[in-house]
């Protein structure tokens, strides 16, 4: 089995920065991508980030360029640095490991991200 726990969560202002860590345990020899998803009051959750065990990167369009992801191989942790944040990105953000060839997918339990003056 494969436990993720993320940490970093809390509230800040409009224009402030937040970073969010994942850190992974367990069974991860099957475990290739780790990505963040969000999810907001009434909304779908949706992906965020996502980086792959060599370091490739995806983002959704509504975070690039102010949002980076991460990974320390070495620590089994996953990184999400949020800078310029905005209301609309206040949501329960998740953190995400998935092994692609064996199709496993494990979740956090979330941390909430509240932007607000």
């Amino acid at each position: 089995q494969v436990q993720l726990v993320e940490s970093g969560g809390g509230l800040v202002q409009p224009g402030g920065s937040l970073r969010l860590s994942c850190a992974v345990s367990g069974t991860i020899f099957s475990i290739d991508v780790m990505g963040w998803y969000r999810q907001a009051p009434g909304k779908q959750r949706e992906l965020v980030a996502f980086i792959t065990h060599g370091g490739a990167t995806t983002y959704a369009d509504s975070v690039k360029g102010r949002f980076t992801i991460s990974r320390d191989n070495a620590k089994n942790t996953v990184y999400l640095q949020m800078n310029s944040l905005k209301p609309e990105d206040a949501a329960v953000y998740y953190c995400n490991a998935r092994g692609t060839v064996t199709g496993s997918s494990y979740w956090g339990p979330g941390t909430q991200v509240t932007v607000s003056s």
